[in-house]
């Protein structure tokens, strides 16, 4: 039993962009499944992060500690000048105002917590993605708000102390468990089962794909025009943010560059959606929703592009 769940998950890890990509499809095609998985959601993030941290190298990761400003400087761009940029760039289309509101929500969120472990699959530098992603999240209640409110005169409650505490045990549980795990496994024994983490990073991210459609098919069968465009406009803003951040950043170099444009592409909008207020944010919560199609179908229609450029590089 356990030889097939390792044949499995080693399967999956070396096929993990296609598996993400049809993933996300079942969601949407099985509804009554992704209502069954949707309570998955919260250990979810927990368990991705906890899988990222165990294949991601922890020296590289203190290593950027000594490099304050460059850290810094990724953290602003992400939270701060990203979202301004977008608001800007939005301001020029003749968009919905509510589909606007939320490319803007999306682009000032911080970025998902499996993109460390996306990155490590793309063959990006995990290090870099998982300093920038926690304190991305750390930072996001003291800079969403504020931003929400000069960019679109939208008041976000998010509850400082509140957030704070369900962060900390998102965070800390997933340390806790990673910091168990490699004090009780050799470090031999998981690089050579690096696959079989990728591949059980791919099957949690899976889990959280079909749970988080749940309510999305219905939506869109309900609204299809609506849910085309709002569909389209993910399917644009996301490998745009992704382009704008990299060439912003071409300097760092290709592997850094496209690691920041994958972390700007690919936003945590979940951590907004309970402080959005509940009155008319349905388009925005059908948007956030829809926009996690990219997320999971971009990087395996994208991989040779990667490829290319990290060639360049070498």
């Amino acid at each position: 039993m356990g030889r097939m769940l390792g044949v499995f998950l080693g399967t999956l890890g070396r096929y993990a962009t296609w598996a993400l990509f049809g993933g996300v499809l079942v969601g949407l095609a099985l509804p009554d499944l992704a209502a069954l998985m949707r309570p998955l959601l919260a250990p979810c993030v927990a368990l991705l992060l906890m899988t990222s941290l165990l294949r991601v190298d922890w020296s590289a990761m203190l290593s950027y500690s000594r490099r304050p400003g460059l850290i810094g400087g990724l953290v602003i761009w992400c939270m701060l000048a990203s979202p301004v940029v977008t608001w800007i760039l939005v301001g020029f289309l003749p968009l919905p105002d509510s589909l606007a509101t939320a490319i803007v929500l999306m682009a000032a969120a911080p970025p998902i917590m499996g993109a460390t472990g996306l990155a490590l699959v793309l063959g990006l530098d995990g290090a870099l993605a998982a300093v920038v992603v926690l304190l991305c999240t750390v930072v996001t209640p003291l800079s969403v708000p504020p931003l929400a409110l000069a960019l679109l005169g939208l008041e976000l409650d998010i509850g400082l102390v509140e957030f704070m505490l369900r962060l900390a045990m998102v965070i800390g549980a997933a340390l806790g468990l990673t910091l168990l795990i490699k004090r009780l496994v050799p470090s031999e024994w998981l690089r050579a089962r690096a696959g079989q983490v990728d591949g059980l990073f791919v099957l949690l991210m899976l889990v959280f794909a079909v749970g988080i459609m749940d309510g999305v098919t219905e939506s869109v069968l309900a609204r299809p025009a609506q849910g085309a465009l709002w569909l389209a406009a993910a399917f644009v803003a996301n490998p745009a943010l992704q382009v704008l951040s990299a060439t912003v950043f071409a300097g760092l170099g290709g592997r850094r560059a496209l690691t920041v444009g994958l972390m700007s592409g690919n936003c945590n909008m979940g951590v907004l959606l309970a402080a959005l207020p509940p009155e008319g944010n349905f388009d925005v919560i059908l948007f956030f929703a829809l926009a996690q199609l990219p997320m999971y179908m971009l990087p395996a229609i994208l991989v040779p592009g990667y490829r290319k450029i990290l060639a360049r590089f070498r």
